[in-house]
């Protein structure tokens, strides 16, 4: 395999480049590993459920594990505009819907545990939680604002929805900032993580909110 004088990959065998083998391999296999990667959390639990590693409180063990994954993958998600953004790489747009939809199927997997194995589906108790304890709330209302999200995330629906599909993805940052509240109220005693996660958020906002002041102050300039 070679590079010719246009940075083309060849089938000559003369010399062979080690960083182009690894460009092409993770240019050509890459989704299929973000995608297992993403499955490492499911695999993780099921493996210490089969152990008898979930410890004394199960339940609560695997729902707040789901959760925890499901803010990382949120976060990892509006991550990738800032990447693509100081790397001036492109390609990291290419994950950004899989990761979307993987941090969405982690929140209902993390409301699923929440109904079924800590409530039974017991709606009274449920309604009264959701009544009492403002962290289920906020949890509730960023996995209400992601739903449409995900229903969305596909190229019919961008189309159709034009201009229009941009406006209803930006529900993405007030459900992320119920996600970070829903974790916050959750802990009672050492909220370092959330402070960590907040933290993360407000980078996150505070780039998107920079860049969009600069384009303000560019156009009046202009």
């Amino acid at each position: 395999m070679r590079r010719d004088d246009k940075g083309v990959m060849g089938d000559d065998s003369a010399g062979l480049y080690p960083a182009d083998i690894v460009t092409y391999l993770w240019s050509r296999f890459s989704r299929y590993t973000v995608f297992l990667l993403c499955l490492l959390p499911l695999a993780r639990l099921f493996a210490l459920g089969l152990g008898h590693g979930l410890g004394v409180n199960p339940i609560e063990f695997v729902t707040r594990s789901l959760g925890t994954w499901t803010l990382s993958l949120l976060l990892i998600t509006l991550a990738i505009t800032p990447l693509r953004r100081l790397t001036g790489d492109g390609r990291w747009l290419r994950y950004r819907r899989m990761l979307g939809l993987f941090a969405f199927s982690y929140g209902v997997l993390h409301l699923t545990a929440y109904l079924w194995l800590d409530q039974f589906f017991d709606w009274m108790a449920i309604f009264k939680d959701l009544y009492k304890r403002p962290f289920i709330t906020a949890g509730m209302a960023a996995l209400l604002m992601l739903a449409p999200l995900a229903l969305t995330s596909n190229d019919r629906s961008v189309r159709v929805l034009k201009r229009n599909w941009l406006r209803l993805h930006r529900l993405v940052y007030p459900a992320a900032i119920c996600g970070v509240l829903h974790y916050y109220w959750l802990v009672k005693q050492d909220v370092t993580l959330p402070v960590i996660y907040a933290a993360v958020l407000a980078v996150l906002l505070g780039v998107r909110l920079w860049w969009r002041r600069q384009k303000q102050a560019t156009k009046k300039a202009g």
